[in-house]
């Protein structure tokens, strides 16, 4: 498997879709990683545009949520509690005590919670989502493939987000 210059993994230009899917997957979660990597727990509390309170810390901690979501509760089925709390259930809030050390390491056991759990099932094999969620997709259902493209969305979306904090903190930019 080739990389980045920054060790990033690269997605290989022809693979099945499977392969796709995970390792596009992959190179996103190395990104999220790789704004982080380097920065000081101060840092990555810093909120990059006012009046918005989005740091690095809480992205690291909401990917961990929406990897619990997806892969544990939607896919699996499984009935487990927030990541980071009750009071917490969208991972975004900062608390003095965790910093980014004990964030990422419960961020890495979720994707590979999530790894785990999808292993040998099928891009065809189905999730199930609350009445609610359901509203908004238009069904109860949904593929694992419909969740690891949202999966790929998702840290892409936050991976902008990232991008402009990073570069708020310390001017790195790129990645």
């Amino acid at each position: 498997m080739n990389t980045t210059p920054d060790g990033r993994p690269v997605p290989p230009a022809h693979a099945d879709e499977r392969g796709m899917l995970e390792a596009w997957l992959d190179f996103h979660r190395a990104t999220l990683a790789l704004k982080c990597s380097g920065l000081k727990d101060d840092q990555v509390r810093l909120a990059a545009a006012s009046p918005s309170s989005m740091t690095l810390l809480g992205l690291v901690q909401h990917l961990a949520e929406v990897e619990r979501n997806w892969f544990q509760r939607v896919f699996a089925g499984q009935d487990v509690s927030p990541v980071f709390g009750e009071n917490n259930l969208d991972g975004f809030g900062l608390r003095p005590e965790r910093g980014i050390g004990e964030a990422t390491a419960a961020w890495q056991a979720e994707v590979a919670r999530g790894r785990e759990l999808i292993a040998d099932a099928s891009l065809d094999d189905s999730g199930y989502l609350s009445e609610q969620e359901a509203g908004h997709v238009g069904d109860q259902g949904v593929s694992l493939r419909w969740i690891m493209v949202h999966m790929i969305e998702e840290y892409a979306r936050h991976n902008g987000h990232a991008d402009l904090i990073r570069e708020q903190i310390d001017g790195v930019t790129g990645a």
